[in-house]
C-alpha cells in the first residue's frame, strides 16, 4: 500500500487514511506530487480511479495550511475553479466535495483543531439569480462551473473581478471536449482567465485515456516553449468483461418487432441478475421508449429514463433514486456517460453501436467502480451494420486501441464570439491590440490558444474584418466604445 504524502496537512492525512484505509489509487499517488510541485498536470486514467480527489485534495490541503498561517481564517476569495462539461456533473461534484470538506473539519475538531469552513458552490445555467448575487457578495473558495458559465463570468465585469484570485483551474472530463468546438472555446477562455489573474493559475486536467494524449495536454496548457505539461497516462489497464449478444434470428437492415422483444427480454433477465444496470442508447426518444417497455416487464417503480431533455428536478430525482437503490435499471443517453456519481453499477448494456471506442470504454467504465472490480458490459446490436460495428469495437478495445483525437482547425465562429466578448468588457480601456502589434492584456495570452487552434494572425485579422460588417450590431450589444476598439484594431492590423 502506498502511503499518503507526508506534505499533507495532518487533518487531511488522517481523514484520507480513515476514509480509504487501502491507500491512494495510482492516479492519486502519482498525481499529488506533480500538482503539489506546481506543474501543470494531465491525469489520464479509467473512470472510477479517483482522479477527482487526486486534483482537489492538494488544493484543499493548501487552503488549510494558509488558514493556519493566517490565524485560522480564509479570505472570501475564489481559489479554485473546477470546470465540468455537464451541468449535472458539475452539480454532482459540488455535492460530493461538501462531504469530505465537512468530514475533514469534523475530524480536526475531534483533535481540538479549529479549521475554517471551505465553501464549494456551483455556478451554472441552473443557478438561481439569488444564488448568483450571493456569490458576488461572498465568493466561494471552490467554484464549480461549466465552460459556458466560465465564459459568461469572464465577460461580466463584476464576476471577472471575483476571478482575479484564482490559483488553480481543474478541467474535468477534458476528453469530452478535446475533439470539438467546446474545447476550442474553453481553450480561449482559459487564456483569458490566466491574463486576468494576479498569479498564473495552475492547470489540472482529468481525462479518460486519449490518443494521442499529447493533443489533449496541448489543449489544456497551450503551445509554445514556455508551456509544458506533466502527463500521467495510466492507460486503459483495467480488465473488462465484454460480450456481444444477438437475437436468435438473423439480423437485417432493421430489427423486427420479434427481435426487439427478444433483446428486451434478455436485458430484463440481465437486470434481474444484477443489483443495478445502466442501459445506454443513442437517442432520447429511444431512451423513453425502452424505459417504458422495460418497466412493463420489471415494474414501473424499478425502471426510469435519463437524458438531457429532462428538467433539473426530475433528473436529480432519478439520480437520487438510483443512488438509493430504488431503481434496478436506468435507460440513459450520453447524459450519464461521464462521471456523475450514481452509486454502484454492476452491469452496462449498450443498445446499438457505441460508434466509437472511447464511448464504449466510457460507458462500460460506469460499472465496477469498486477498487479491484471489473467493469462489465453487454452490447446488443439491432441491425446487421450495428453487429459489424459492435464486433469491430469489441476487437479494438480488446487490442488496446483508442480513437484518435482530432481537434477542430480554425473554428472562426468560436474566435468571433470570443472577440466580441473581449471587446465588450473593454468599454473604456483603449488597449485592444492584435497579435504582432503589441502584447497587451488577455488577447496576447490568447496567442498560445490561437496557435494550437490553427488560427494565425492573418486569420484573426480577417475575422475582425468580417465583424466590422456587423459593427452596428456590436454597438447595440457592447456599446459604441467596443465598436470603436474593433475599428481601431482593424486599422492597426492594416498598418502592421
Amino acid at each position: 500500500m502506498t502511503n499518503v504524502p507526508v506534505f499533507f496537512h495532518p487533518s487531511v492525512r488522517a481523514w484520507f487514511e480513515r476514509r480509504f484505509p487501502e491507500g491512494p489509487t495510482e492516479p492519486q499517488a502519482r498525481g499529488w506530487p506533480a500538482i503539489a510541485s506546481g506543474r501543470d498536470t494531465l491525469i489520464a486514467a479509467p473512470t472510477g480511479s479517483g482522479k477527482t480527489l487526486a486534483a482537489f485534495l492538494v488544493c484543499v490541503d493548501r487552503l488549510l495550511r494558509e488558514a493556519e498561517a493566517r490565524g485560522g481564517s480564509l479570505p472570501d476569495a475564489t481559489d479554485v475553479v473546477y470546470v465540468s462539461p455537464l451541468k449535472a456533473l458539475a452539480s454532482d461534484v459540488q455535492k460530493n466535495l461538501a462531504t469530505p470538506l465537512a468530514e475533514i473539519r469534523a475530524l480536526a475538531a475531534e483533535r481540538a483543531l479549529a479549521l475554517p469552513e471551505i465553501r464549494a458552490l456551483l455556478r451554472s445555467g441552473d443557478t438561481t439569480a439569488t444564488a448568483r448575487a450571493a456569490m458576488l457578495k461572498r465568493p466561494p473558495h471552490l467554484l464549480v462551473t461549466t465552460p459556458e458559465s466560465l465564459y459568461l463570468l469572464l465577460t461580466s465585469e463584476r464576476s471577472r473581478e471575483r476571478l482575479r484570485s484564482v490559483r488553480t483551474v481543474i478541467v474535468d472530463e477534458i476528453h469530452a471536449m478535446a475533439g470539438d468546438k467546446r474545447g476550442a472555446h474553453l481553450a480561449l477562455s482559459l487564456e483569458r482567465l490566466e491574463a486576468l489573474c494576479d498569479v498564473r493559475p495552475l492547470r489540472i486536467g482529468l481525462s479518460a485515456t486519449q490518443h494521442p494524449i499529447e493533443t489533449t495536454a496541448r489543449m489544456l496548457v497551450g503551445s509554445g516553449p514556455t508551456r509544458s505539461c506533466e502527463i500521467i497516462d495510466l492507460g486503459p489497464r483495467r480488465g473488462l468483461d465484454l460480450a456481444v449478444e444477438v437475437p436468435g434470428s438473423e439480423l437485417g437492415p432493421v430489427a423486427s418487432h420479434e427481435q426487439w422483444d427478444e433483446i428486451l427480454g434478455r436485458i430484463a433477465e440481465q437486470v434481474a441478475a444484477h443489483r443495478t444496470t445502466l442501459v445506454f442508447v443513442n437517442t432520447r426518444r429511444l431512451a423513453e421508449r425502452l424505459a417504458h417497455r422495460l418497466a412493463e416487464k420489471l415494474g414501473e417503480e424499478r425502471v426510469a429514463a435519463h437524458h438531457g431533455s429532462l428538467s433539473k428536478e426530475r433528473r436529480l430525482r432519478v439520480e437520487d433514486r438510483l443512488r438509493a437503490g430504488d431503481l434496478r435499471a436506468l435507460v440513459a443517453t450520453a447524459s450519464l456517460e461521464l462521471g456523475i456519481d450514481i452509486g454502484p453499477v454492476e452491469l452496462v448494456c449498450q443498445i446499438g453501436s457505441p460508434r466509437s471506442l472511447a464511448t464504449l470504454l466510457q460507458r462500460v467504465g460506469r460499472s465496477g467502480h469498486a477498487r479491484g472490480a471489473t467493469p462489465k458490459g453487454r452490447l446488443y446490436p439491432t441491425t446487421r451494420d450495428e453487429l459489424v460495428e459492435c464486433a469491430a469495437a469489441l476487437r479494438g478495445v480488446s487490442a488496446g486501441r483508442l480513437d484518435r483525437v482530432l481537434p477542430p482547425r480554425a473554428p472562426l465562429d468560436i474566435l468571433a464570439q470570443q472577440i466580441v466578448a473581449f471587446v465588450q468588457r473593454l468599454r473604456s480601456v483603449d488597449l485592444f491590440k492584435l497579435p504582432g502589434v503589441a502584447e497587451t492584456i488577455d488577447w496576447a495570452n490568447c496567442l498560445v490558444a490561437l496557435d494550437r487552434l490553427a488560427l494565425d494572425p492573418e486569420t484573426v485579422n480577417n475575422t475582425l474584418g468580417v465583424l466590422l460588417k456587423y459593427q452596428d450590431d456590436i454597438e447595440k450589444v457592447a456599446g459604441e466604445e467596443a465598436a470603436r476598439l474593433v475599428s481601431e484594431a482593424k486599422s492597426a492590423a492594416a498598418a502592421a
